[in-house]
């Protein structure tokens, strides 16, 4: 009897206990619900839905391309007596680079107009033979037509007249073959100042000249080496103003940028992915013929002046293609954009500062700001800062954007 009156004892003391537990949790129960219903307004930042422009753009990578290329050889052989410039330097058209060695091309040249003077000299001799030919040729012409009138009328023999008559054949010929010696002579000068234009010609290739402005690049063949002509390459040269961007885009966009082509020129913007800061602007200039099939892309460049030499041959370039400039967008702060479940949303305050959780569909990004497709309003407040606090229905009070409550107490 006593141990059953000890366990009846220690039961009926479990449940007091359990009664006391449970009895105890309810208050503290009800004092977290009595908090969540007097905690008071939820501190918000808010915005308003305003408009602006907002460029419609294709943003994609790109590469710098130099406007032109130049590989500078020699057009003369000889010895590379002279460089102008330091590796790296700009130069202009027209710039001296080089010089190679002139002397052997001048001595042929002097041998040339040696010759030439010679050939003269025989053009003159030939011209006073010919000259004298004629002169004997008159004379023998007016004695054979005498012995002609002496023969018929029987003062001189038929001998005699055949004479006078072969003597002025002869001298013809004579000045026929005079004649013909000066056409070779004269055919000769012609080769021959011919020869000494092309040495002239040669003579100026010893002397090598920038043909487009740009910058230098490795000098390729050092002063005292042995040039050979149309062999080795010296210098390439850069054309870096203006110069190319390069890039491709998916071949879907093809047709809004033909249709905006249509309206005028495109501009296009690139920035160096080193450097975000910097900015070159530009036109669009070129869209290729043909869609490349391997990656349905095409291939566009843009022209840019490049005047403060930032974009550089080689280099990668974030390039920002714009087609448009919508007007009148509706926009937000990025950060009052939320990511839910169905969608992105924000938070509307109402005229009674209680929230609404309104689905929205959202447009490109421009800056810090996110165009609003659908769902909201223009002038409408929504939640900027303080939104994981938030459910809707819930009540909100307005502080300014350093955290001190706003005397507001309604958004206006």
């Amino acid at each position: 009897m006593k141990i059953v009156t000890i366990i009846v004892v220690s039961l009926a003391s479990l449940l007091a206990v359990g009664c006391t537990g449970k009895g105890a949790s309810a208050p503290a129960e009800g004092a977290s619900k009595g908090g969540k219903k007097g905690g008071g307004d939820v501190p918000v930042t808010i915005t308003k839905v305003s408009t602006r422009e907002v460029p419609i753009e294709i943003q994609v990578i790109g590469n710098v391309e130099a406007y032109s290329t130049i590989t500078v050889r020699a057009q003369a052989t000889g010895e590379l007596t002279k460089v102008f410039f330091q590796e790296g330097d700009y130069v202009k058209t027209g710039d001296v680079l080089f010089h190679i060695d002139r002397r052997p091309i001048e001595a042929e040249m002097n041998q040339v107009k040696a010759n030439l003077r010679r050939q003269d000299a025989q053009l003159k001799q030939a011209e006073a033979n010919m000259a004298k030919n004629v002169a004997q040729l008159q004379y023998a012409e007016a004695q054979s037509a005498r012995s002609v009138k002496l023969f018929e009328q029987g003062l001189i023999s038929k001998e005699q007249a055949d004479q006078t008559s072969t003597n002025a054949n002869v001298f013809k010929q004579t000045v026929a073959a005079d004649r013909a010696a000066i056409e070779s002579v004269r055919a000769d000068m012609a080769a021959t100042q011919a020869a000494l234009e092309t040495s002239e010609v040669r003579l100026s290739y010893t002397e090598i000249r920038s043909p487009i402005n740009g910058r230098t690049g490795n000098l390729l063949l050092k002063q005292g080496n042995l040039v050979t002509a149309n062999n080795q390459d010296m210098v390439m040269i850069n054309q870096v103003q203006p110069i190319y961007v390069t890039f491709a885009v998916p071949e879907a966009q093809l047709p809004a940028i033909k249709s905006a082509m249509a309206v005028g020129k495109l501009p296009v913007f690139a920035k160096p992915q080193d450097d975000e800061t910097v900015q070159e602007g530009g036109l669009l200039t070129f869209v290729d013929n043909n869609v490349d099939m391997s990656t349905g892309t095409i291939k566009l460049k843009g022209t840019f002046p490049n005047t403060a030499l930032k974009l550089w041959p080689g280099q990668f370039v974030r390039v920002t293609l714009r087609l448009s400039t919508r007007a009148n967008a509706l926009v937000v702060p990025n950060q009052a954009v939320q990511a839910g479940q169905d969608g992105p949303y924000v938070y509307v305050v109402k005229a009674d500062r209680s929230v609404e959780s309104r689905r929205i569909a959202t447009g490109p990004r421009v800056d810090q700001d996110l165009v609003i497709e659908d769902g909201l309003a223009l002038g409408e407040t929504v939640i900027l800062e303080g939104q994981l606090r938030l459910a809707p229905g819930m009540k909100v009070q307005v502080r300014d954007p350093a955290g001190a409550p706003s005397r507001k107490k309604r958004p206006s």
